[in-house]
Parts: C-alpha cells; sequence; structure tokens
C-alpha cells in the first residue's frame, strides 16, 4: 500500500514541506520540451503522471494529468487542467485510455516504480515516455567533487534503465537529452555552466535530492564551491563549461511502445 503525507505527497519526498517555490525554479525548457513532443510522436491524449505543477504539458495535444501532493497541484497555472489526485500505482483510468503516457522526473520519487509503470502500461495504447536520470551516469558532475552526498542521494533513488524497460515491456529506446546552457528547468545538471546559481538555499530546495542532506553537508558545500569560485580554482578545472552551448549527461528520455 502505498503511503501518503498529509499534503498527499506519496513518494520519499513530502511536497508540502519544500515544494513551495519549486514552480518558480522549474520552468520548463523548450528545447527539452521538443525531445518531449517527438518521443509522444503526435498522440492526442496524453496522461502526465507525477504531473507536479504541469511543466512540458505543452508538448502534448491533451493532456491528463495526475498529481498526489496538493501543494503541487496548487501550483498548476489556471491555464491547465486540474490534475486528478491519485498515485502511480494505483490509476483510477480503464485499460488502453490513452494515446500515451508521460512521466517527467518523478519516477524516483515513487513508492513502488514497477508497478507505477506496468499502470502506465496498462493505460495506454501508444508510447509510454519517461524523463529520467541514468544512475550510472549521475557521478560524473562536477557537482560530485563538491557535494558526493547530493549526488550518491540520485544515484540511490533513480531506478536502473533497464528496470524500467522491462518494467514497460514491449520495444523500447534511449535517448540521451542534451541540456542547453541557460536552461530554465532547475535541477542539477541544468547549472553545469553556472554554478553561482546553485550557492543559493532556493534554487537547491527546487531539487529534491538536496532535502535528504544535513545542513552541515550543505554548508561545507556552500563554502568550498564559494571559495573556489572567488579564487578562481573552479573555473581552472570547469570554466569550459560556461561557454559550452549543451551538457549531455544523466538527462535521458526512455520511450517504450506495446
Amino acid at each position: 500500500m502505498t503511503t501518503r503525507t498529509h499534503d498527499g505527497s506519496a513518494g520519499d519526498v513530502d511536497y508540502g514541506a519544500i515544494g513551495a517555490g519549486y514552480a518558480s525554479y522549474r520552468q520548463p525548457d523548450t528545447r527539452i520540451a521538443r525531445f518531449i513532443a517527438e518521443a509522444l510522436d503526435g498522440a492526442r491524449d496524453v496522461l502526465n503522471v507525477g504531473a507536479g505543477a504541469g511543466s512540458y504539458e505543452s508538448a502534448a495535444r491533451s493532456v491528463t494529468a495526475v498529481e498526489p501532493s496538493e501543494a503541487m497541484r496548487a501550483q498548476r497555472p489556471a491555464r491547465l487542467a486540474r490534475a486528478v489526485d491519485a498515485v502511480a500505482e494505483h490509476l483510477p483510468f480503464a485499460d488502453g485510455e490513452f494515446d500515451a503516457a508521460m512521466t517527467l522526473f518523478s519516477v524516483h520519487q515513487w513508492s513502488d516504480v514497477t508497478a507505477g509503470l506496468r499502470e502506465m502500461r496498462r493505460v495506454t495504447r501508444g508510447p509510454v515516455v519517461v524523463l529520467t536520470c541514468d544512475p550510472k551516469l549521475v557521478r560524473d558532475f562536477w557537482l560530485y567533487e563538491y557535494a558526493p552526498e547530493v549526488l550518491d542521494t540520485e544515484a540511490r533513488r533513480f531506478p536502473p534503465i533497464e528496470d524500467m524497460a522491462a518494467a514497460l515491456g514491449g520495444t523500447g529506446t534511449i535517448q540521451t537529452v542534451p541540456i542547453p546552457l541557460d536552461c530554465t528547468d532547475g535541477f542539477n545538471e541544468a547549472y553545469y555552466g553556472r554554478p553561482e546559481m546553485l550557492l543559493d538555499p532556493a534554487v537547491r530546495q527546487a531539487c529534491s535530492a538536496w532535502s535528504f542532506i544535513d545542513d552541515g553537508v550543505r554548508e561545507r558545500f556552500d563554502e568550498r564551491l564559494r571559495r573556489d569560485l572567488e579564487s578562481g580554482a573552479w573555473d581552472e578545472r570547469f570554466g569550459g563549461l560556461r561557454a559550452q552551448p549543451t551538457y549531455e549527461g544523466s538527462l535521458v528520455i526512455v520511450r517504450a511502445n506495446p
């Protein structure tokens, strides 16, 4: 049975506690949206599971959103349809009800990823699209040298790509999604060339992995990164990223057809 918080959050993070400013820093990026739209391949009726504040729903023609967190549902713009209060593991829809389904930056927070993906496949006639991070690659980011606890957390939480493909069944593809330098969706790797942004506690709070570490880790990260930026040490090692148009890191789209 899926356990839910007072806010309704159903995974390993209570968005009633940390999600207040999420929509301010996690704005959909149009370039990432194009990859999602291509994966959906023109599907008309699309289910969005773990929809949050509605990022990337413009990539589909018609969207039915599912979001368990009351705090996140409240941040959905008025132009978007009201989200259904439900969890991935128990979707209140008929078999094959949707042309396609998507879940974006969400699977790593589910109580039972396999059950949730199987439910998405059950209610979907066509492709299921998962925007996620490959746990084998998350530690390759420069942040690992400053806050290894954060990326160790990410590597633990993100489900293996092979496990997701097995749960979805059918035939599938895996596509790396390049992250633009001025990415408007503020996950950790979005700041690959803008390290100063991660010194802002509000920016970090919009990345759920930071909620799993203690104040001491945050303070050490802040002190070391600030020192290396001021001395030029960060730029000596990673400064080329400031002018690199895109970054191919751990961000991937897993697409499965029945």
